[in-house]
């Protein structure tokens, strides 16, 4: 079951941050960050590969993420991404906002 459109949208303003937080687990590729992000969400959630690399450009522009060859020796290159220092600290950040929007948004939607 995939998550509806109302939910993908609320959880698109937060794509940097969720591939932050896969990163902070190890350098990865395109593919596999999107496989994570799947596991994660029990499949109820898939990153398509534009949004992906969208995000992937930004993160990298902004010195958040960067992105290195791997020496595979079977089938094509990959390119990998390895999160920096000020992705760290900007995936702390961004959850620390989160905790309390969330706290704030349940606090004003909660009967």
């Amino acid at each position: 079951m995939k998550v509806n459109s109302i939910s993908s949208d609320l959880i698109r303003g937060n794509i940097d941050t969720i591939i932050l937080r896969v990163l902070a687990d190890g350098d990865n590729y395109g593919y596999e960050i999107i496989k994570a992000i799947s596991k994660k969400s029990n499949s109820k959630y898939e990153l398509k590969e534009p949004s992906l690399y969208t995000s992937l450009k930004r993160l990298e522009a902004n010195d958040l993420i960067r992105s290195y060859w791997g020496d595979e020796s079977q089938g094509g290159r990959r390119k990998y991404y390895k999160v920096t220092p000020a992705g760290l600290d900007t995936f702390k950040q961004n959850l620390e906002d989160w905790i309390i929007a969330r706290e704030l948004i349940d606090q004003l939607i909660e009967q």
